[in-house]
């Protein structure tokens, strides 16, 4: 976000550069920061989850260079880029920009100075490089840059599933034969082999692995004819599946209704596209749409999001998370209901998406920044949204009146601290929602 008169308190005072004493304290307390957390990450094994965590970091901060950059091709003055808020841990100065790490790794900010009628200005002779003296187009470029970063971010990332990662689907080569705990599977006692490849079952051929499974669980203790490649030959083996109502299976949960299971698992197959049709691809998802080499894989489009943010701020939406806070409805319903992620939901999160895969891991970055930049462009001081509601107002009275006009800020400043109220309201019930009820990823 873009600094605005909320954040004037902390960003208006004097700069100070500080001594080299001072420089070096601020970067052995940094030092020391990231000290801590490698140690913590290899103390509990939590290396993939870190990874995300400071993925989203980055994320973040591309957001701030976002308007950072368009703010200098404005020729705006630009005083500050931090990472993080709270007390300073180390910067450094370049030019008439000064760059650092904060305490609290919650985000970040870039300063330009002039944001509006109630941001003063220490140098009269910086008054024509503000903000709010801009033209239109370079005033509304800063505002949209961040969201249009996280655009980008989703744009590249659903590139990246599509041609370098691929799509993963289950095949019908065997990938993986599970054993009981009290002794061999039916699977290994009719002799399947991993890389077997399932042709038919009981005469029937099947088109994909989703159809396999729930053939099998509804027949429990029957005896089924496979037909398998394996290799160069078809072999036949005939398996009687356990029922998982009576036996006990390692990682897979029990049932209270006869469940037939036989212990094979599919191999996952990894589908890419060349460049150009991956673009296409990722163009067509960014906007809404499934994978094609998989269709139950959905990507978090451009749409749904923009649904998802209409829902929750509807009455509808909103009395349901209210619900969901008070305990009266499940936090983590196949819709997802009305819910935000705290810090702590979002590291809990991105631990399961971790440890499930790099596609997993994708799709919610790919949520997040969708999601983020659509919420960021709400027409409400202080999100970025805010600040282009203002420009395009300023543009259209000026353009009718014949007259450059500026908006009075002051006259929003109930509304703004109005959203910021409801804004830590929603991180605080996120955050006890995340302690009380852990949300589970997909």
């Amino acid at each position: 976000m873009t600094e605005t008169t909320s954040d004037r308190q902390e960003t208006d005072e004097p700069v100070r550069r500080p001594s080299p004493e001072e420089r070096v304290s601020a970067l052995a307390r940094f030092l020391l920061l990231l000290a801590a957390v490698a140690a913590a990450t290899v103390a509990t094994g939590t290396t993939k989850t870190v990874a995300v965590v400071v993925a989203l970091i980055v994320m973040i901060m591309l957001h701030e260079l976002g308007h950072f950059l368009t703010a200098k091709w404005g020729g705006m003055k630009v005083t500050e880029f931090f990472v993080g808020f709270g007390p300073r841990l180390w910067s450094f100065r370049k030019g008439e920009t000064e760059y650092g790490v904060k305490a609290i790794p919650a985000g970040g900010y870039v300063k330009i100075i002039g944001m509006n009628n109630l941001d003063k200005v220490e140098d009269p002779a910086d008054e024509p490089r503000t903000y709010r003296r801009q033209p239109f187009p370079q005033r509304l470029a800063v505002a949209v840059a961040g969201s249009a970063m996280h655009f980008l971010i989703a744009f590249l990332l659903l590139f990246l599933i599509n041609g370098v990662v691929g799509v993963p689907r289950a095949s019908l080569t065997i990938g993986e034969i599970t054993r009981l705990r009290a002794g061999s599977s039916p699977a290994e006692e009719a002799g399947f082999r991993v890389g077997d490849r399932i042709v038919s079952v009981d005469g029937q051929d099947f088109q994909s692995w989703r159809e396999i499974p729930p053939y099998i669980r509804a027949r429990p203790g029957q005896e089924l004819r496979f037909v398998v490649q394996r290799g160069d030959q078809r072999v036949q083996l005939a398996a009687t599946p356990a029922d998982l109502s009576k036996v006990d299976v390692e990682g897979v949960p029990t049932t209270p209704e006869p469940t037939g299971f036989v212990g094979i698992g599919p191999k996952i197959e990894f589908a890419k596209r060349n460049p150009i049709a991956s673009v296409g691809l990722a163009a067509q998802q960014f906007v809404g749409g499934d994978f094609p080499d998989d269709p139950e894989q959905v990507a978090p489009g451009l749409l749904d999001n923009a649904k998802a943010l209409a829902g929750i701020f509807s009455p509808s939406g909103l009395s349901s998370y209210w619900r969901t806070v008070q305990g009266q409805e499940q936090a983590d319903r196949p819709d997802g209901g009305a819910r935000f992620l705290s810090p702590v939901g979002f590291v809990r999160v991105a631990g399961q998406a971790a440890n499930t895969g790099l596609f997993e891991v994708l799709l919610l970055l790919i949520a997040i920044n969708l999601f983020v930049g659509l919420f960021n462009l709400l027409p409400l001081l202080p999100l970025d949204g805010g600040h282009v509601a203002i420009a395009v107002y300023e543009a259209v009275r000026s353009k009718i009146t014949g007259k450059e006009h500026r908006a009075d800020v002051a006259k929003l400043l109930p509304l703004t601290y109005a959203v910021v109220l409801v804004l830590v309201l929603l991180g605080v019930s996120a955050l006890y929602l995340d302690i009380v009820r852990p949300l589970n990823f997909r």
